[in-house]
């Protein structure tokens, strides 16, 4: 690569031609004559143009993800498969692994059991630990316990096992879920980053989680994503909801004036992929997107997507029949707003409800 620079279309230049090598300076020196006078003039320049192979945020990395099972996490090694990353997955369940990640269609990617976690670990680029029992069920005194418990108990282990890796196989990077029930519910407020926890299960839930993955060495940057309502054809809340619109008896859940902070599964997969390779991305970063909605406009744009009407509401005390305690999961929200990944400049591809669920159901 050469580069030169014209001072003067009336002036003679005589360029001396230096090649530049991806990632260094150079000097370049421009003899300019005018007239009787000759000058020489001495630029310093910088290929910026580096080769793709030297980019930290082109080469391959070695991914440890718990939780890699689970809606979120099977798109998530999906995409780091694609783009040839080396995938570990950290799983109870190696059958259940195997039989979502077969050989055949993941070549090279490793499964392993607990035992075998801390090996897969050490020598990580980076651990995405996605690993919690689902909340949309009925609470019992055991669910409430298991769905803290699951998640402080694997973050500790993998927070314990990176920091206990040696200092040259250490990952450098842990992005932990967590999730927008941090901030508790209400009608009217508006939460970004930096509003303070709520006072409900759910919160107490998140505080405890986003504690345990904050013991992490101080040396690896720590990504804690609060996670919205993920939209998704195969999973997650429209999985559940889809059905009943189908058979002519969706509709809002509750009073429909409760807020619903949703993000689609690719702008997810998107902001994740993001965090482990930017190093900019640290911290809390709510995972939502940009424009919540109530929940009565998001049964109603789901209904006008399907071709569905959205008139048949799902009443509270029914909610609470099936749901106990659980039902607080869908009868009260919150509206959480991305502020830092705005911020960081992060680009959303499903900005509004509408254009999200026509890209689903497309």
């Amino acid at each position: 690569m050469l580069v030169m620079r014209a001072l003067s279309i009336m002036s003679t230049y005589i360029v001396e031609k230096i090649p530049l090598v991806a990632n260094t300076t150079c000097k370049l020196n421009i003899l300019i004559k005018q007239g009787g006078d000759s000058k020489r003039v001495t630029f310093w320049c910088v290929n910026a143009n580096m080769d793709s192979a030297s980019s930290p945020k082109e080469s391959k990395m070695i991914v440890s993800v718990t939780g890699a099972t689970g809606f979120v996490g099977k798109r998530l090694v999906q995409r780091l498969h694609a783009d040839n990353h080396q995938i570990r997955v950290l799983t109870r369940s190696r059958s259940t692994a195997q039989s979502i990640f077969p050989v055949k269609e993941f070549p090279g990617i490793v499964i392993a059991e607990e035992p075998e976690w801390r090996n897969c670990i050490e020598g990580s680029t980076a651990v995405v630990n996605l690993a919690g029992t689902p909340i949309s069920t009925r609470w019992s005194s055991e669910i409430k316990k298991d769905i803290k418990q699951s998640r402080i108990r694997v973050t500790s282990k993998v927070v314990e096992l990176i920091n206990n890796s040696k200092d040259d196989a250490r990952p450098k990077v842990l992005i932990s879920a967590t999730a927008v029930g941090y901030y508790g519910t209400s009608e009217t407020q508006v939460f970004d980053e930096k509003s303070p926890s709520g006072n409900d299960y759910l919160a107490e839930v998140c505080r405890e989680w986003e504690a345990a993955a904050l013991k992490v060495n101080k040396d690896v940057r720590l990504a804690l994503i609060r996670i919205g309502v993920v939209l998704g054809k195969d999973g997650g809340a429209l999985a559940k909801m889809i059905p009943l619109f189908m058979m002519f008896a969706g509709g809002p859940l509750g009073s429909g004036k409760q807020w619903f902070s949703w993000i689609h599964l690719d702008d997810l997969v998107d902001l994740i992929y993001e965090a482990l390779s930017n190093p900019s991305y640290k911290g809390v970063i709510n995972g939502t997107a940009p424009n919540p909605v109530r929940l009565g406009e998001m049964c109603e744009q789901l209904g006008s997507t399907l071709g569905r009407p959205s008139w048949l509401p799902v009443p509270e005390i029914a909610l609470k029949a099936v749901l106990g305690e659980g039902a607080s999961v869908v009868l009260d929200g919150q509206k959480v707003v991305p502020t830092k990944a705005k911020e960081l400049g992060f680009s959303f591809k499903y900005r509004y409800i509408k254009d999200a669920l026509k890209a689903i159901m497309s």
